[in-house]
């Protein structure tokens, strides 16, 4: 197999949807410790935050409306258009931040 070896997360964030004892004990058994909010609880768990994030970067990725509806049929052209947008998602990041200082 090429590349490096794959790597076991030790920590696994997910919504009320993963949110069952099976899910849990397969997690554990693997040596992965599931973070998972408990369905027909508040909200606040703190998983917001980080779900905040991978949504912020979808929505960023759908600016780009090559990428928002798959024109392409060949797999290794979307990867190629993914990879530039993601690129020009830092390149602006990083553009603003440089300009803040």
């Amino acid at each position: 197999m090429r590349g490096r070896p794959l790597q076991k997360p030790k920590v696994i964030y997910a919504d009320r949807g993963y949110d069952s004892e099976p899910h849990r004990r397969k997690l554990r058994k693997r040596g992965i410790k599931p973070v998972i909010a408990k369905r027909r609880t508040e909200h606040g768990s703190g998983l917001g935050n980080f779900r905040w994030v991978i949504e912020r970067t979808h929505a960023w990725l759908h600016n780009f409306r090559r990428l928002r509806i798959r024109f392409e049929r060949s797999a290794d052209i979307r990867e190629a258009f993914l990879k530039l947008g993601c690129s020009l998602v830092c390149w602006n990041n990083f553009s603003r931040i440089e300009q803040s200082f």
